[in-house]
C-alpha cells in the first residue's frame, strides 16, 4: 500500500489534530497521502487505502465518492462509535500496522445504483451504501406512489414518503420508520414506507438485484429523492425512480476488536442478563 487517502468531517474540533498527526505518520511509514474535500464532484485518484476520520456521515460522503473502485475503506470514529466507523481513534495506529504488516479482514457491501426517468430521460444518480428515500419534502400532503418489482405490480401506496434501503442501511432511517435490522451479509434490498396511511403496508424484503421502480403520482411541487441522506433531485409528477444493486461492492475494514452484533448492543443500548 502506497497511496493513502483521507476524508475528514469538516469542522470537527478534533479534525484537524488529528490529521496533522495521521499524515505526518503517513509519510514517515513512506506513504503518499492524498485529501479528499467532502462534496468535491471530481474522482480523486486511485488510493490504495481510504482512512475516514469522523462518523458514519463522512463514511458515506467519502464511499460515494470511491464508488465503483476497489478501494478499502477503514472507518475511524471521531466521536462514539459508529455503524460504519467502527475502529475509534485510539485504536487507529495500532489498526494501521496491523493492516500494513498483516493485511486486514473485510466485508464486502452491498451497494445501491438508481436512476430518474422523466420523460424518456434517464438521469443517473449517486451509488449509495445506505438508502434511497422519495419524500414528500414541502407538501403536506401525502405522496401516492406505485411500487413495481421486476416489472410486476405490487402495491400503491399513500405516505410520507419511501426509503429503499441496502440491508447495511437497515440501521439508518429504515430502521426509525420502523423497518427491521438486516444482517449486511444478507444479499437484500429492504422497502421501508414512511408514515403510510395503511397499516397494512409494511416493510418488505426483495432480492438485492431486483429491479425496484418507483412511479410518484402526486400531481403537486415539492417532493424530493435523497441519497444517503446527503444529496437530493427534486421529483416531478410522473417520474420514475430505478433502483437495483450496483455492480460493484464497498470494501469495508473490519475491527479485530468487536463484531457486528457487539456494534448493535452499543449503539442501541440493549441490555444483557
Amino acid at each position: 500500500m502506497k497511496q493513502i487517502g483521507i476524508a475528514l468531517r469538516p469542522k470537527h474540533p478534533q479534525g484537524k489534530e488529528t490529521l496533522d498527526d495521521l499524515s505526518q505518520w503517513l509519510v514517515a511509514q513512506d506513504k503518499t497521502v492524498v485529501l479528499l474535500q467532502r462534496g468535491d464532484k471530481a474522482p480523486p485518484p486511485p488510493l490504495d487505502l481510504l482512512i475516514v476520520l469522523g462518523g458514519d456521515g463522512t463514511f458515506l460522503s467519502a464511499a460515494r465518492q470511491v464508488a465503483g473502485r476497489d478501494t478499502p475503506i477503514l472507518g475511524v470514529n471521531l466521536g462514539s462509535l459508529g455503524f460504519l466507523t467502527e475502529v475509534t481513534l485510539d485504536e487507529l495506529y495500532s489498526n494501521l500496522k496491523r493492516i500494513f504488516e498483516d493485511g486486514f479482514e473485510e466485508d464486502h457491501r452491498q451497494t445501491l445504483c438508481s436512476f430518474v426517468s422523466r420523460e424518456n430521460v434517464d438521469y443517473a444518480q449517486p451509488t449509495v451504501l445506505n438508502d434511497v428515500t422519495i419524500h414528500k419534502g414541502s407538501l403536506s400532503k401525502l405522496l401516492q406512489l406505485e411500487i413495481t418489482i421486476d416489472s410486476q405490480f405490487v402495491t400503491a401506496i399513500r405516505a410520507d414518503g419511501l426509503i429503499i434501503s441496502s440491508a447495511t442501511g437497515s440501521t439508518a432511517y429504515s430502521l426509525s420508520s420502523g423497518g427491521p435490522i438486516v444482517h449486511p451479509s444478507v444479499d437484500a434490498m429492504l422497502l421501508t414506507p414512511i408514515s403510510p396511511h395503511m397499516l397494512t403496508n409494511r416493510p418488505l424484503l426483495v432480492r438485492s438485484d431486483a429491479q425496484v421502480c418507483v412511479t410518484l403520482k402526486s400531481a403537486e411541487e415539492g417532493p424530493i429523492v435523497m441519497f444517503d441522506g446527503q444529496e437530493v433531485f427534486s421529483l416531478q409528477s410522473n417520474d420514475v425512480v430505478q433502483i437495483t444493486a450496483a455492480e460493484k461492492r464497498l470494501r469495508m475494514i473490519l475491527s479485530p476488536n468487536r463484531s457486528y452484533y457487539e456494534v448493535l448492543r452499543q449503539k442501541l443500548k440493549w441490555g444483557a442478563f
